[in-house]
């Protein structure tokens, strides 16, 4: 644990969560969240239920545009005019006419009286007020006096919640405006009119009589909820019969009024300038909106219930948390793909987590600041990631470059997965060999003609091993120790140590000639396979470490290299390795012993050469061996004996063959014990 929080990773990452809680609440970015809302309402208003994103029916445009004002030939609209549209409105059966002209200084036509009687006259009448905000104080900009006094107002200047955007989606409610004369917004206050209440707060409960409670949130603001238009609409007012020009409503005269009283009874009517001389429009996340459209949203927003709701302070902390615990898990996946895929599910899924949240439960993650922390928290994690990996490559290079052919290494640096650090048990085949007679060699040699001598057959050795995918362990002196089968896995380990030997062997053969040539002396060298379970990994104390091979096996690969002693031979196998190789080499069976230190007898082999290449005289002599081979089992010393002399006719120099003749003569004389077996036992290691 204290290793895990130790990891400058997590650390960055947790304080990246962490300060996100905060950015969320107070919205310090909330131009990146405005986005994440368009996505998300798009959504909604594809997906989400009809009831809630459909246009309601309770409310009506009246809209003054540029026909409008090229047939009424003046702008801007005359007061008188304006209140003459809403009582013609209130005529028809409007319940409630808000008005969203802001007439707050006097008219220089001396209409705000003929106007303000008219409104008198009409009743419901709303008209817009603005809220000024200097620092913490915050005061009304309401009508002219006149105006004022006949109707009532309320407030539509709202602002995006980030100083770098000016989209809009939410209406924010001032409490302590809330307390002046008509403090409300005109949405809430047009809503009001139409329900015969008085609004009120509550904590941070919005309730317009005993039919609707609306929940705020911390800045006491509502989400406006805008609704779906059909295809080919860009405005709400485009919709048959939900937007009217004002032309219509200007004189009944000639009208039909019975078809305009259909549209607008018992319903609230907002009239508004939506021509392009008024630049009264704004961005939300649905796109560009004329104001009084704004209103109009927000108002259909209240008498369906505001239904969208921000998520609790506790359940974003906990989304967060969530989320960052699902980073920091996915970043525990070693594979770049595998961490990559995980973090893709994780950000996709909660990506998607939100959008149904938003669509079909109506509530509002915080999304932009838990993925940006996120994408931080990544970016950090496999920035890490990357620095081990190269760290590991490089480590994997500096360690195994020495001793793995340069194929393994990059096999290796590719995937690291493929080494285990630690120590681990695999089946392998081990390699011992030893240059024989390498003491009266050097005797002849001078040290740096010995280091020479050295360096060339130790070099030539490795290159073959390498060749094969082997792994060199250590030298020792004259001596190599070697093994097949790690750090990779490789089935046919025992074969590829075998094929390594045989070239081992023949390239000596060159050697010796040249040495000879050179004055220099020759060079014989004996080699031990075994193969079998094996612990393999890195070994050794803190400051010092090496790849290495432990176990009985390995024990059993160096007793064969010493025992070709005995037998005069120079590669000798255990019958484990020969098992598996054997349908690719070719050897002869030499006995079956039992090794000093061991107690089960071994059968062993001497390695020829590549299946099907043993050939002229030593198959000739391998063939009368065998024959001598299977009498001296049998206990037919004399019969065996003659056998062995043919093969000596043939090779006389096979040490094999030399060594049962003499054991023959031997057991001739001094005959075994009648309960003999035919295992032959090591009195030293060779």
């Amino acid at each position: 644990m204290k290793k895990l929080l130790a990891r400058y990773d997590i650390f960055l990452t947790v304080v990246f969560f962490v300060l996100a809680i905060p950015a969320g609440y107070f919205e310090i970015f909330s131009l990146l969240e405005d986005q994440t809302l368009s996505f998300r309402h798009i959504l909604r208003m594809t997906y989400g239920n009809p009831k809630l994103v459909n246009p309601g029916s309770d409310v009506v445009l009246v809209n003054t545009d540029e026909a409008f004002f090229r047939e009424y030939k003046s702008f801007p609209l005359r007061r008188t005019d304006i209140a003459k549209i809403a009582a013609n409105l209130r005529q028809l059966g409007a319940k409630v006419v808000a008005l969203d002209v802001l007439l707050d200084f006097p008219s220089s036509y001396g209409e705000d009286e003929p106007t303000a009687k008219i409104l008198q006259e009409t009743g419901n009448v709303l008209v817009v007020s603005q809220v000024h905000v200097a620092g913490e104080s915050k005061k009304l900009n309401y009508p002219t006096e006149v105006i004022r006094n006949v109707t009532r107002s309320g407030y539509t200047n709202i602002s995006s919640f980030s100083s770098l955007s000016t989209s809009m989606s939410r209406f924010r409610i001032f409490p302590e405006v809330a307390q002046l004369k008509d403090g409300w917004p005109l949405a809430v206050q047009a809503v009001a009119l139409y329900l015969g209440a008085e609004p009120r707060l509550e904590g941070r409960i919005l309730k317009i009589g005993d039919a609707l409670s609306i929940s705020l949130d911390h800045f006491n603001s509502f989400f406006i909820d805008f609704p779906r238009l059909l295809p080919g609409i860009k405005y709400l007012s485009q919709i048959p019969n939900k937007g009217h020009s004002a032309l219509e409503f200007l004189d009944l005269t000639n009208q039909d009024t019975e078809e305009l009283a259909y549209f607008v009874k018992d319903k609230i009517v907002v009239v508004g300038d939506i021509s392009e001389v008024s630049h009264d429009w704004f961005d939300t996340p649905v796109g560009t909106v004329y104001g009084v459209e704004i209103v109009a949203n927000t108002i259909d927003t209240l008498l369906k219930g505001a239904s969208l709701q921000p998520a609790s302070f506790p359940v974003e902390v906990l989304s967060t948390l969530t989320f960052m615990l699902g980073l920091l898990l996915a970043g525990q996946f070693q594979h770049p793909a595998i961490r990559w895929m995980a973090s893709l599910v994780l950000f996709s899924g909660f990506i998607a987590l939100a959008a149904v949240q938003y669509v079909y439960y109506d509530l509002v993650l915080a999304m932009s600041y838990i993925l940006v922390a996120g994408l931080l928290g990544f970016l950090v994690i496999n920035l890490r990631a990357f620095l081990l990996e190269r760290g590991q490559k490089t480590m994997i290079k500096s360690a195994f470059g020495q001793y793995l052919s340069p194929k393994v290494v990059d096999i290796l640096v590719k995937d690291p997965s493929k080494l285990s650090l630690g120590g681990e048990q695999r089946e392998m085949t081990a390699f011992f060999s030893d240059v024989a007679g390498f003491s009266t060699i050097s005797e002849k040699l001078t040290p740096q003609e010995l280091v020479q001598l050295l360096n060339e057959y130790l070099t030539a050795m490795c290159d073959i091993i390498a060749h094969y995918d082997g792994t060199v362990d250590k030298f020792e002196g004259d001596a190599i120790i070697a093994f097949w089968g790690a750090p990779l896995d490789q089935p046919d380990h025992a074969r590829l140590a075998c094929l390594a030997s045989i070239d081992m062997q023949k390239h000596m053969v060159e050697m010796r000639a040249r040495l000879a040539g050179e004055g220099r002396p020759p060079m014989k060298v004996r080699i031990g396979l075994n193969s079998g379970p094996m612990v393999v990994g890195n070994m050794g104390s803190a400051q010092r470490m090496d790849y290495t091979i432990m176990g009985d096996a390995v024990n059993l690969a160096a007793r064969l290299e010493g025992a070709n002693k005995f037998y005069s031979t120079y590669t000798m196998l255990s019958q484990f390795t020969h098992k598996q190789a054997e349908a690719f080499v070719d050897a002869r069976h030499l006995d079956v012993v039992r090794v000093v230190g061991k107690k089960e007898p071994i059968g062993i082999y001497q390695l020829l050469d590549r299946k099907g290449e043993v050939t002229g005289q030593l198959a000739d002599c391998v063939a009368e061996y065998n024959k001598g081979l299977e009498r001296y089992q049998s206990g037919n010393f004399a019969g065996a004996l003659e056998e062995f002399a043919k093969a000596l006719a043939i090779m006389p120099d096979d040490g094999p063959s030399l060594t049962y003749r003499e054991r023959c003569q031997e057991y001739l004389k001094n005959p075994p014990p009648t309960d003999w077996d035919g295992v032959f036992q090591f009195t030293s290691k060779g």
